[in-house]
């Protein structure tokens, strides 16, 4: 990428520069991204290396720059070793969150340090990608990019999470609009690869690896705010369906009834933000005073004791739990974990779960423990996975398909 005329980004280890990394270095290197720093003799045994295979191993990354001693470490019996960790070489990724409100980006390497963090509030709303998100993203990246500097070495990859369907068959589900504003948005990045993924789903992979879904192979991540939709994790990867569109709950047909007819994206409106408030303003009690103004104003009100305020907020909770049990009869996740600036409410959890008991077996049901930032920290782990795919020169089909920005292309380009 060019910043003010600076010259692209170059990566100087890249697979296509080196012979592939023997089977040893691979598995240290990747246990290193998974773990990071630690000792031989640790590493050793976690991956039941002997010690030459180790030394062996440790050397190639080592004069590759990609791994590096990072200090010594003495164990309870007073011998010391050497720490080893990433190096300079493996360098970094960058992961942004094109929000509805807001623009957020992080810097961080492949093992999860994060090095710089950067956002930019929007004047509006928006539902798609805007020419204001575009100037939000260039803004942020630049901040990134000149806070990081060359200390860290080359950048390996960019992810950006995107209110849109990301799909490897049907591209056309997805906005051009939204795609060419992002093209334009980065710019050049002298080959580095930008990977899209939907921003529901970037967060359910942040559950995953270090939120509310830790530890558990299979879940659902219901998101709830000024849109909603769903991530799947299904054997601890990612569950696309066969468009990529797995999870968009919005096209759930409502009202579903003899009296009324299904409006697209009529649940979506229903249970968004903007008409839970119109029905908090038109219900709202003169008794109390002037209404809440906004969502969060709503539940800070209930929290403090407000009758009005906790009674709207359990009618929503239990048409949430509504929504919540037909995913659960329909995919049994075992958990579900409530995000977005309303779902992430921990107000709603009693009565989604009288809703859920009433409607179907029991499930578990948990807050998102990331907040607003779920969606750029799963930008960055899906850019640190794909770095360390082409780092270790795996398959890219064992990772989970992403839509790829090729810079040297005019049009969006695909890749699994």
């Amino acid at each position: 990428m060019q910043d003010g005329g600076a010259s692209p980004v170059t990566v100087d280890y890249s697979s296509a520069q080196r012979a592939p990394l023997t089977e040893s270095a691979r598995a240290v290197l990747e246990r290193l991204v998974a773990a990071g720093p630690t000792t031989r003799p640790m590493l050793s045994s976690l991956l039941n290396f002997s010690k030459p295979t180790m030394s062996a191993a440790v050397a190639e990354l080592t004069n590759l720059g990609l791994v590096s001693p990072f200090g010594i470490s003495q164990g309870p019996t007073g011998r010391k070793a050497t720490v080893y960790g990433l190096g300079i070489e493996a360098g970094h990724v960058i992961g942004i969150d094109a929000g509805a409100t807001q623009v957020r980006a992080i810097a961080r390497t492949l093992d999860g340090r994060i090095l710089a963090e950067a956002e930019e509030p929007l004047a509006r709303e928006h539902k798609h990608i805007s020419t204001e998100t575009g100037a939000a993203i260039g803004n942020t990246m630049r901040l990134l990019r000149a806070a990081v500097g060359a200390a860290q070495g080359p950048l390996r990859a960019i992810s950006v999470a995107v209110p849109v369907i990301v799909s490897g068959n049907r591209p056309e589900l997805a906005d051009s609009t939204d795609l060419e504003i992002l093209q334009e948005s980065i710019g050049p990045t002298g080959g580095i690869r930008v990977l899209l993924e939907n921003n529901v789903n970037c967060a359910a992979v942040a559950e995953l690896h270090g939120g509310a879904a830790r530890g558990r192979s299979s879940f659902a991540y219901l998101q709830v705010g000024v849109k909603i939709g769903l991530g799947i994790v299904h054997e601890g990867r990612l569950f696309r369906g066969f468009n990529g569109a797995a999870g968009e709950v919005a096209r759930l047909p409502f009202p579903w009834s003899g009296q009324d007819t299904p409006s697209r994206n009529a649940l979506e409106n229903y249970l968004g933000s903007r008409q839970l408030m119109e029905r908090v303003w038109r219900d709202w009690p003169e008794s109390e005073g002037p209404p809440p103004a906004t969502a969060r104003d709503l539940f800070d009100r209930a929290r403090n004791g407000s009758a009005a305020a906790l009674g709207h907020v359990n009618r929503h909770a239990a048409d949430i739990g509504r929504l919540v049990a037909s995913i659960v009869g329909v995919i049994d996740p075992g958990l579900i974990v409530l995000g977005g600036g309303v779902g992430q409410n921990a107000l709603l959890l009693p009565e989604v779960g009288r809703t859920l008991a009433e409607l179907t077996w029991a499930t578990e049901v948990a807050t998102s423990s990331l907040g607003n930032r779920g969606s750029v920290l799963g930008a960055s782990q899906l850019a640190a996975l794909a770095a360390l795919a082409e780092l270790v020169g795996t398959d890219r089909a064992t990772l989970p398909p992403v839509l790829a920005m090729d810079q040297g292309a005019t049009e969006p380009a695909i890749s699994s």
